[in-house]
Formats: structure tokens, sequence, C-alpha cells
């Protein structure tokens, strides 16, 4: 039989240290993160930074101590809301910090609206219409989307790079179509060519068939895949001995994929990438915050540095922290003074400030970096560019920007895109 961590037992087992029944005098929190599935690592990578953010205020906002209890998904939307529906009904914890993938994002928008009275805010999920789409005023997003991720990466590929002609392989759900479209905006604007697109099922393990169809007349491959499935995809790219060169989506190059074993990762050397962080990154915030993680946990127990994964379920609790701490740890009154709070937040992040539009969506800084070897034996990335201020409607107009239509496989077009239609 399959082992599982969704069962009760796994749960319980799951419960952060100084989890207890909720009392009074507490504010407990649920995390819900994908601990089964292609993004496992990742996972678990955020589960330490939520206990990471939560050991520097000794577990304690306004003199309440706080607990907490970790729900696991595989990163299908149904298995999500019924992990949150529990932490709700069962936990009984006051507010839920997640969901982790794409598809779980849009339901978890959804399931906050039948929960009006607790605060949702997510943990790294990137699809556009978690936050653009009929938005649930209680769920609040201080991470970018997978479009904001992926904007200046296409430019950089054209300008820099000389990409001129790329097709693409990208994952067949809300995140890769979203992540994808930040790119693809970026890249036809500045007079790039997609030739050929292909879509792949999340956690798919082979990728014969369309590594046999790659068109040979073109400059790179642009690849928004992750976890597994990038490692899986790149073991089977280096032995049908592909030498085309590479164009990594956000997830692609991050450290749940360098530091995995094997040597298919070198495919990545020189790829550039973009997304929410640089490992090089020499503002004080940053490295003071990788050396916290660093020095918190084993080596044997942790990845070199934070995962983009890690990252956003910090970012989440700091912001939970701020939030809680402005409200003086008051959560009557359906969370009123909790909300406002974020809702006027401005939150000084290891990557810069963040801040949040009218849908309670992050605006903020987007890193352009290049995969390299590292110091360690590790392949890291190196900061190559970056953008400041980037918003969720990529510096167009909101009537501009939805007028591209919803993230999906066709979208965007680069000839229209070119044209102004």
């Amino acid at each position: 039989m399959r082992k599982t961590l969704l069962g009760a037992v796994a749960i319980t087992a799951l419960m952060l240290p100084g989890a207890a029944m909720a009392q009074g005098g507490t504010i407990k929190i649920g995390i819900l993160v994908a601990l089964e599935g292609a993004f496992a690592t990742g996972g678990q990578d955020g589960v330490r930074n939520v206990e990471l953010a939560l050991k520097q205020i000794n577990n304690t906002i306004a003199g309440k101590k706080v607990e907490t209890v970790v729900a696991p998904t595989d990163t299908k939307p149904d298995t999500t809301i019924r992990m949150a529906r529990k932490l709700i009904e069962q936990d009984k914890v006051d507010l839920i910090i997640g969901p982790l993938s794409g598809s779980e994002g849009i339901a978890m928008r959804d399931f906050a609206k039948t929960i009006p009275d607790k605060v949702v805010i997510n943990g790294i999920s990137g699809a556009l219409e978690t936050t653009w789409v009929d938005p649930a005023p209680n769920f609040y997003r201080f991470n970018l989307d997978g479009a904001q991720w992926g904007y200046g990466l296409g430019s950089y590929a054209v300008k820099t790079k000389g990409f001129k002609r790329i097709a693409t392989i990208a994952a067949d759900y809300s995140f890769g179509y979203t992540n994808f479209m930040g790119f693809a905006v970026d890249y036809c604007k500045a007079g790039g060519d997609i030739v050929q697109r292909f879509w792949q099922p999340l956690g798919q393990s082979d990728f014969g068939g369309i590594i046999a169809q790659l068109p040979e007349n073109v400059d790179a491959i642009y690849l928004g895949l992750g976890g597994t499935d990038a490692i899986n995809f790149l073991n089977q790219y280096q032995q049908a001995g592909e030498k085309t060169r590479l164009i990594g989506g956000t997830i692609m190059a991050d450290q749940t994929v360098l530091t995995a074993r094997g040597k298919a990762k070198e495919a990545l050397f020189g790829t550039p990438v973009s997304g929410p962080f640089a490992n090089d990154n020499p503002d004080p915030a940053w490295k003071s915050y990788v050396k916290l993680y660093q020095d918190s946990f084993p080596a044997n127990q942790r990845l070199p540095s934070p995962s983009l994964f890690g990252l956003g379920y910090y970012t989440a609790t700091l912001a939970a922290i701020k939030g809680l701490e402005a409200a003086g740890g008051d959560l009557s009154n359906g969370q009123a003074k909790f909300k406002e709070a974020l809702n006027k937040l401005q939150l000084d992040s290891p990557v810069g400030k963040i801040t949040l539009n009218e849908n309670r969506q992050a605006t903020g800084t987007v890193f352009i970096n290049e995969v390299v070897d590292g110091a360690d034996g590790n392949m890291t990335t190196k900061m190559v560019a970056k953008s400041d201020n980037v918003t969720q409607t990529l510096g167009m107009t909101v009537d501009q920007f939805r007028a591209l239509g919803l993230p999906s496989r066709n979208v965007v077009d680069c000839a229209k895109l070119r044209s102004g239609g």
C-alpha cells in the first residue's frame, strides 16, 4: 500500500514543537502545506521556515502563546479543502497559512469565502486567479504571483542572451500557465517568437515523447517545471543527448532541484531564471535571513539555503506575526483588527518591502538569475538583474492586462500582443 501523510496519525505527528490543545491565551495557526507529490521537498522547507519565523518571537505574540498544527496535502485541490476544513472544524485554528501549489490556491480562495471570520494567508501558491478573479476579502497573498515572477526574464532572454526563437515546455495546470504567461508577455514584447508549445501534466514521469518532438531550429527551450518533474525531465533530456540551451521557469532552478542527487541538473548550467529571490543578493536583510536559516537547522536537515517554498512560508508567517502584533493579538469581532492591520501592512521581508494592492496581492521585486557552480559543490544561482515594484498587472493598466485573458495554454499570443490587438 502506498504510504501517505494524509491520515490523522500523521497529522498529529506533524504538529510543530509546543503544539497542544487550544486554550485561553493562545493563538492557534494551521499550516496547510504539500508534503506529498512533486513538491514534497519544498513543503518540508516551508514547515522549517514557519518554525524559524515563530522561533524568533519565542512562539509568543502579544503575550499569547502560538500553537501550530500542520495539515499535509498532496497538491490536489480536493485534498487541500478537506484538510483546511479539518483545521477549522476539528483543530479549531484561528487562521491558516497556506497553501503551496497553484490550483490549491484557487480552491482556498473559494473556501476562504465560507469562513469569513478567519484569515487565510497564502503560503507560496502562485496562480493568478487566486487574487485576480473574484478574490476573497479574508485571503491575503504576500508573495508575488507566478506571472509577476516570470516578468523580466523574457526581455533578458532576447536582449542579453539572444534567444529570439524558442519552444516551451510547461506544467499543464494553473501555476504553469501563470508563470509562463508572465514570461511570454515580456518575451513577446521584446521581439521573441514562441514557435511551439508543449504542456505536461503535473506529476508525470515520462518526458520521452515531448523530447522527441522538440524542434531543432530554436535558440532555447523554456522549461516551466519544478520539483521531481524538473529532475525527471533533466535526467531524460541528458540521456537523449539534447544540447539546446534552456530558459528556466521560476521553480525550475530552485534549491529543491539544484541540490538533487545526480548530474542531470548540470544541464541547467548558464540557464537564466527569474523569481522572488537571488541566492547572492547582497542586501543585509537577505544575508541575515539565510544565516539564520543555516544556523537554525543541522546541514543534513535543511537545504544549503532557503528554497522558494521556504521563503514563501517564512514571509507569510512574518506577515501573520506583524499583523497580530499590530492588532494586539485581538481576534474578536470576526478578526476585524487583524484584517485591518494586514490591509495596511508594509512588510519588510528578506527580499525587500512588500505592499498589497486592492486585491490583497503583493507588489515587490523580481530577480533575474543565472545557474552557476557553487563553492560547496552544489549548483546555485547568480543575480544578473532585478525589477522592483512589479505589479500584478505587469506594469499595464487593468484593462490592458484583462485583455490578455486568463492564464491558459494559449495565452499569450505574441503576434497579437505586438500588434496591440
